[in-house]
């Protein structure tokens, strides 16, 4: 097989699944959001928490990724796979974390509480940020290129968000359960996980 036709192959693969990652992390970031209600209420305080913990939290893995690719470009993919696992390990216990971080500072300042919860969201927007340069790491060693390598993924994880986001408020919703919504992100991470680590088994030895 070319080098060309193992480059679309790896590209078909990742592509897919770092689009698949980004509909996951919007629609935490949108459940996130509805359960932070509970804690501060319907108001653009909780709307800030979320948004501005994703922001830095994003921003700090992404710093963390790009030194990670930077100094262990053959360990890439074993990143991505780490990331995606924590991030749905996280998901699938944030439910009863967020709630339980509402009763547990639920006698402490407002200042104390939101940032308590700001502190915890960190921890999987961490996770995301770092997904984005570590697989473009892993794509710069195949195609050499590292402005298509970056466009490329970038609009397909913004694709993603945007069909994630889309898909929660008009649909999931609609037809399952806060809880179940956030099951379903998980399953989406431990499924791109699976694959990745799958089909790339060889690179991520």
């Amino acid at each position: 097989m070319t080098d060309h036709a193992i480059s679309r192959q790896q590209f078909s693969v990742l592509g897919l699944a770092f689009l698949c990652s980004g509909a996951a992390g919007l629609i935490y970031q949108v459940a996130w959001q509805r359960l932070l209600f509970a804690n501060f209420g319907v108001d653009l305080i909780s709307v800030c928490i979320i948004v501005s913990t994703f922001m830095l939290g994003l921003g700090l893995g992404a710093l963390a990724g790009g030194w990670l690719g930077d100094r262990f470009p053959a360990a890439t993919l074993k990143f991505f796979v780490l990331c995606e696992v924590v991030i749905g390990l996280f998901g699938l216990a944030s439910p009863w974390l967020i709630r339980a971080f509402g009763v547990w500072f639920n006698d402490a300042s407002f200042a104390v509480s939101g940032l308590a919860n700001f502190l915890l969201m960190l921890i999987p927007t961490f996770f995301m940020g770092a997904t984005l340069p570590v697989l473009i790491a892993h794509l710069v060693r195949v195609w050499h290129n590292v402005g298509a390598a970056t466009g490329h993924l970038y609009a397909l994880n913004t694709l993603g968000a945007m069909l994630g986001c889309s898909l929660t408020a008009f649909w999931l919703f609609n037809r399952i359960e806060l809880d179940q919504a956030i099951q379903l992100a998980a399953a989406i991470n431990f499924t791109v996980a699976a694959v990745v680590g799958a089909s790339f088994k060889g690179a991520t030895k």
